[in-house]
């Protein structure tokens, strides 16, 4: 199997040579960066499996990158940012990133969430990404497509439409939604969409979850997904 190319953008010397260092330990083939045009530039040569972005770099500051990368490809994105309440995180969230770890980080953590992402964006390729798939599934048509009013997910080609048009999602945002479809008109609090959808073992930022539920609606329909407060979201049939 071949190695998981991950491309790296960070301006500290120190923690971008640290970083890498412990990455390729852990069996990662790494490409690292120190500013966000470099970053730009290594992520269109050589096409990672996954890009970690440092918010603050300079030449191109990591949401704009994001947002960059993200203009081009679907491929994992997770953000660095060194405080944990700053609105970089719902920025970089909101320009496409799929998660965020916060700085200083665990080399253990950081290793953990990659491999969760990746995890994520392997199973959505595919019917295995329904990963709230069960007895008590909503079951696909005989087609293999699941309709919510101008909304059609087909479940077998991981394509999703709106009234008729093809719907653009990234894995983690169609993870979500699968996550939805499966349990129609059941809320669905945000503990339980972080550990199915984003494989969170153990408590996590609601944020990520808000933020992507929103980006959803952006494409599906801001009314196909219903907030009931103080509890979570439902998916309207």
């Amino acid at each position: 199997m071949a190695e998981t190319h991950v491309l790296f953008v960070e301006d500290d010397d120190v923690i971008r040579e640290a970083t890498q260092l412990a990455l390729e330990r852990d069996g990662f083939r790494v490409t690292a960066m120190p500013d966000g045009l470099s970053g730009l530039d290594a992520f269109r040569a050589t096409r990672p499996d996954i890009a970690l972005l440092d918010v603050m770099v300079p030449g191109l500051d990591g949401v704009s990158l994001c947002r960059r990368i993200r203009d081009e490809s679907t491929v994992p994105v997770i953000m660095l940012s060194a405080r944990a309440d700053s609105i970089d995180v719902v920025l970089g969230l909101e320009a496409g990133a799929d998660d965020y770890v916060t700085k200083p980080f665990d080399g253990a953590v950081l290793v953990a969430r990659i491999r969760a992402v990746l995890r994520r964006f392997g199973h959505a390729s595919g019917p295995d990404a329904r990963s709230g798939a069960g007895k008590d599934a909503a079951a696909p048509a005989a087609d293999g497509l699941l309709r919510f009013g101008d909304l059609e997910i087909d479940t077998e080609g991981m394509e999703v439409r709106k009234g008729g048009e093809p719907v653009a999602l990234t894995p983690t945002e169609m993870r979500l939604l699968l996550e939805f479809s499966d349990a129609p008109g059941t809320v669905l609090s945000r503990d339980r969409l972080l550990e199915r959808v984003w494989d969170y073992g153990w408590g996590g930022d609601t944020r990520v979850v808000d933020v992507h539920v929103q980006r959803l609606r952006g494409k599906i329909g801001q009314d196909r997904i219903e907030t009931v407060r103080g509890f979570g979201y439902k998916l309207r049939g």
